[in-house]
């Protein structure tokens, strides 16, 4: 595998690891900021809104760069966002500097995932993807903890500063290990990169990453109050069943790369169904502990962790480009403002079980948007990649690492 691939994993992992240093910090952040908790948790809504709504535009605006180019550029946005939320003097000011961290985080992901499917080989890119997003899955695992220690001991304006401190050797790893590559709209313009949305069935297929990510945030928003309130878990030995979470996300991400490449609707298929099993489970459940963190962690190995199937059913459906993965990623993040937020109503409507039954549901959703790939699906290979570029991009040198500069696209 490049080592290129490991060191966009690094880029993701700075960029989660900000995504979701607010969720750890909160009362610091409300007293420093003079502001209330739920106003320190919209900044929250307000980051992934700026990813789901924002990062395509920034995308296209990076279209003409070539992809290494694109990536510096991109990394430092975000660090002039993190820096503005180390310094920021008041809410509106921190407010704003989620929104810029957001949008790049998310134009970062697009462009990451495409150049990733270059730099590998055709038959081993759902396991680069899957290293690639190993970032996201340690961002969660690690950086979440991490960034919560420094700010409890350090203050919360310190959680940002390190977080910076990482994005700068992401952007330095970046540097040397990224080969120089072409465009990364291939040489055509926004109009050419627009023209595969057209595709209904891609619509479908995006929404297919909605309702998986969903499903699994309707619960995992929701996981601490259900195991103390329900469960009966003490407040302080949540964090080390999330560990447990984030450890199963791990494995599972490390696994359906491994399998995205050749079975990539039946991954889809045999995840969702069990996330629908552990989901009405850890439902029935819940006030039992050993079921409960059983469930829960079966939730963590197919929930999130269908990502590198999720990005290679997505890629063979429209491209590689960067427009379609920042779409997706769109997409992804919609997901978990729709599990996030229905969840809450759940509660409101069902009690703190609700949100596990919604992400039941939204999983069965899911399935049915599988079907007619079911349908059309033929025994014989998989079907390949759509090309990543109507023009091949310029050879990488005899002296990088990736053979596979490629035409085609995983």
């Amino acid at each position: 595998m490049p080592r290129a691939v490991y060191v966009l994993a690094m880029g993701i992992f700075a960029m989660v690891t900000s995504e979701f240093v607010v969720a750890g910090l909160m009362p610091q952040m409300a007293v420093g900021l003079g502001v209330s908790i739920p106003q320190i948790g919209f900044l929250i809504t307000a980051f992934a809104v700026a990813m789901a709504a924002g990062g395509p535009f920034l995308t296209v605006a990076v279209l003409k760069l070539r992809q290494k180019t694109a990536l510096m550029a991109l990394f430092g946005i975000f660090l002039a966002g993190n820096v503005l939320a180390a310094l920021a003097p008041d809410y509106g000011v921190m407010l704003m500097a989620r929104i810029v961290t957001g949008v790049a985080s998310q134009a970062f992901f697009g462009v990451a995932l495409s150049l990733c499917v270059q730099l590998a080989r055709p038959e081993v890119r759902g396991r680069a993807i899957a290293l690639v997003m190993n970032g996201l899955m340690l961002g969660t695992l690690l950086g979440l903890p991490l960034s919560t220690l420094v700010g409890e001991h350090f203050g919360w304006r310190m959680a940002f500063w390190v977080i910076s401190g990482i994005t700068v050797l992401a952007a330095l790893a970046t540097f040397a290990g990224i080969p120089r590559l072409g465009r990364a709209e291939g040489g055509g313009g926004v109009r050419q990169e627009l023209v595969v949305f057209r595709n209904p069935r891609l619509w479908l297929v995006l929404s297919t990453s909605t309702l998986i990510i969903g499903a699994t945030f309707s619960a995992f928003s929701y996981f601490h109050p259900i195991l103390t309130e329900v469960t009966g878990f003490a407040a302080g030995t949540v964090p080390l069943l999330l560990v447990g979470y984030g450890a199963a996300t791990v494995i599972g991400n490390t696994v359906v790369g491994r399998l995205a490449d050749r079975y990539t609707v039946g991954v889809q298929l045999v995840g969702l169904s069990l996330n629908f099993l552990f989901l009405a489970g850890f439902a029935v459940f819940a006030h039992l502990p050993v079921p409960a963190v059983a469930l829960m962690t079966g939730i963590g190995l197919v929930g999130v962790t269908m990502n590198p199937a999720m990005v290679t059913r997505v890629q063979r459906t429209g491209n590689a480009r960067p427009l379609v993965n920042t779409v997706h990623s769109s997409f992804i993040t919609l997901g978990v403002i729709v599990g996030s937020s229905g969840g809450g109503l759940a509660i409101n409507s069902f009690g703190l079980r609700g949100p596990l039954w919604l992400g039941a549901a939204l999983a069965v959703i899911g399935v049915g948007t599988l079907v007619p790939d079911l349908l059309r699906r033929s025994p014989t290979a998989p079907e390949p990649f759509a090309s990543v570029t109507d023009h091949p991009e310029p050879a990488i040198s005899a002296a990088s690492e990736p053979k596979a500069v490629c035409a085609a696209r995983s």
